[in-house]
């Protein structure tokens, strides 16, 4: 039984709503993330090429386990326009019981999808 520990939230900037949509929906679909919550509009400044730039981005939020990481890392890397996908995630520490269940049992293992 999977505990808060192996539960990670991932954060991923998408160029488009239409990319966002599409990839999440894939990896839902897949049993790779429990749910994903996009975004629309977010405001990115950085550092590109010594220049500031700033751009409209959608955010994604999705669920998973620690064990999809990698697999929801390479779908994204492989559906989005960015040259680099700035893709992070973080383990939660706490969580009530019931979602860290539902998490659980919507995500299928990468073993059982073969």
């Amino acid at each position: 039984m999977s505990t808060e520990k192996d539960v990670v939230e991932m954060t991923w900037s998408s160029g488009s709503i239409d990319e966002a949509r599409k990839v999440t929906r894939f990896l839902v679909q897949e049993g790779h993330v429990a749910s994903a919550q996009i975004v629309p509009w977010v405001e990115t400044i950085s550092l590109l090429d010594g220049n500031l730039e700033t751009e409209q981005e959608t955010r994604v939020v999705m669920l998973t386990k620690e064990s999809e990481v990698e697999a929801v890392k390479s779908v994204i890397e492989e559906n989005t326009t960015y040259e680099l996908p700035v893709i992070t995630w973080t383990h939660i520490d706490g969580a009530n019981k019931d979602s860290v269940e539902w998490v659980n049992q919507s995500v299928t293992e990468v073993s059982s999808k073969k």
